[in-house]
């Protein structure tokens, strides 16, 4: 583990303490997700840059490659430092045509859960996030079966700590019902910015909020306004997004994913970025420039 102060500080995910700034594995797996990477050991070598420089939170799920992902962290990683903590997600599978058909029927879920303990190597798994909805987001139905299954699982001791993902602000709710939870992942960024209140409900609750595409769904005003800023910050529109995230709100944990250990260390480097008021200001307009003017 080196000595690098990454930029955000630290959060709790329940009893476990994890570095703002995170890893998103996903990308590790072959394109679209699907079958082995396309360059196996620059792959593990992104693992082992990540815990290098500090990062104690890598986010996956079997379903990346199917099972490649795990078995790439395992590989590198495997026996884990102790303050490494990995997030994985259960609710969805893989098929032939490399889509993501929901898989939340209470033997799936026990399946999945076993098949990541089984790929990451280890006895019980740091967090479990339900993923809920489908591809084209958030589906608002209840997910109460879904949750206590993986409640039971945790009972069990397989899982430490729940959370849940894809999700309405009422299924939070529904959740947080049946049992804590310590996170939330859904899709936000500077110019998706549907979630505001719920972020500030969670980080008033002391849960976790992980946005995941920082630059994804943006309009090509939203483009141009965002590059503008980062042109004359002199830095780059990722860096800008990540840097705004982890000023929007305390609870906001960064889990950027890449391939390639030089955007790793770019990602990581660009969080840091400090905004001023005005910029942070400007930036946070930025959801509302939707139609070129």
């Amino acid at each position: 583990m080196s000595d690098t102060t990454l930029p955000g500080g630290t959060w709790t995910l329940g009893d476990l303490s994890v570095t703002r700034v995170g890893y998103g594995a996903m990308q590790l797996a072959g394109p679209g997700v699907m079958g082995p990477p396309q360059d196996h050991d620059e792959a593990i070598r992104v693992l082992r840059a990540a815990v290098d420089l500090g990062i104690t939170h890598i986010d996956t799920a079997d379903a990346y490659g199917p099972r490649v992902v795990n078995e790439l962290i395992r590989e590198a990683l495997h026996p884990y430092p102790e303050s490494l903590h990995v997030v994985t997600k259960v609710g969805a599978l893989r098929d032939a045509e490399g889509g993501w058909p929901p898989a939340r029927a209470p033997h799936q879920l026990r399946d999945a859960v076993h098949a990541n303990l089984e790929t990451l190597g280890v006895d019980v798994l740091d967090v479990v996030n339900l993923r809920a909805g489908g591809p084209m987001g958030p589906v608002p139905e209840p997910i109460e079966e879904a949750f206590a299954t993986l409640v039971e699982l945790q009972q069990q001791g397989l899982i430490r700590h729940l959370g849940v993902s894809n999700v309405t602000p009422e299924q939070v709710a529904e959740a947080k019902a049946i049992a804590p939870i310590v996170g939330v992942q859904n899709f936000y960024n500077l110019a998706n910015r549907g979630d505001d209140a719920l972020i500030d409900e969670l980080a008033a609750e002391g849960i976790a909020y992980v946005p995941f595409f920082p630059l994804g769904g943006f309009s090509p005003v939203q483009t141009d306004a965002l590059t503008a800023v980062s042109a004359r910050l002199g830095a780059t529109p990722m860096s800008v997004a990540l840097a705004w995230l982890l000023r929007r709100s305390p609870n906001i944990l960064l889990i950027p994913g890449t391939s390639s250990v030089a955007h790793l260390r770019e990602n990581v480097a660009g969080a840091a970025l400090q905004l001023s008021d005005a910029d942070f200001t400007e930036l946070s307009a930025i959801a509302g420039s939707t139609v070129d003017q």
